[in-house]
């Protein structure tokens, strides 16, 4: 990854790993960029690179599964970080299970959650993919005693499976409802 500024290190917070499954092709891809965007309905927000091949496969999948890791994850971030789904079957390295919609869940994930897509929106080299989520991961008792989250500077000397911009073409919003 490249050097973060100041306001991006101050800004540290989780990375997640986000799958998705359209037709035939499965993907997913370690993501730093998604928030919480509204409570009431409840909503979550991922952005993902136009370059990356998770991308391609979600912009036509109707569900997006969102994995939180722990600090002792890094393989797992590894795998779905540095490895690009273009060359590499990261689901025959992992244990996973198909949820909702064929969305892959991840089996070392504890913290997870499904989302029906709403809708994309352009942000640049990102596509943001607006989530109502409708399944979860068995709630867990809170955060005290457990392990640390796996944050953007725990992965930061992590080289990505392709170049951070895609052709400019490559984006697409779309979809609504």
């Amino acid at each position: 990854m490249t050097e973060p500024d100041a306001f991006t290190t101050a800004l540290d917070g989780p990375v997640y790993v986000v799958t998705a499954a359209a037709g035939d092709s499965r993907a997913g891809c370690l993501v730093g960029f998604a928030s919480q965007c509204s409570i009431d309905p409840p909503r979550f927000v991922v952005w993902l690179s136009t370059a990356n091949h998770t991308y391609r496969v979600a912009r036509e999948a109707p569900y997006l599964t969102v994995h939180l890791l722990r600090r002792d994850q890094t393989a797992l971030a590894e795998l779905f970080g540095a490895a690009t789904g273009d060359r590499t079957d990261k689901f025959a390295r992992t244990a996973w299970r198909p949820g909702t919609g064929g969305s892959p869940v991840l089996d070392e994930a504890d913290t997870w959650f499904t989302g029906h897509v709403e809708g994309q929106i352009e942000g640049g080299d990102h596509v943001g993919f607006l989530l109502a989520p409708v399944d979860e991961g068995p709630p867990t008792a809170g955060r005290r005693g457990r392990t640390p989250l796996l944050e953007h500077d725990d992965v930061r000397d992590l080289r990505a499976g392709h170049p951070a911009r895609a052709p400019s073409s490559a984006a697409s919003v779309s979809r609504s409802g």
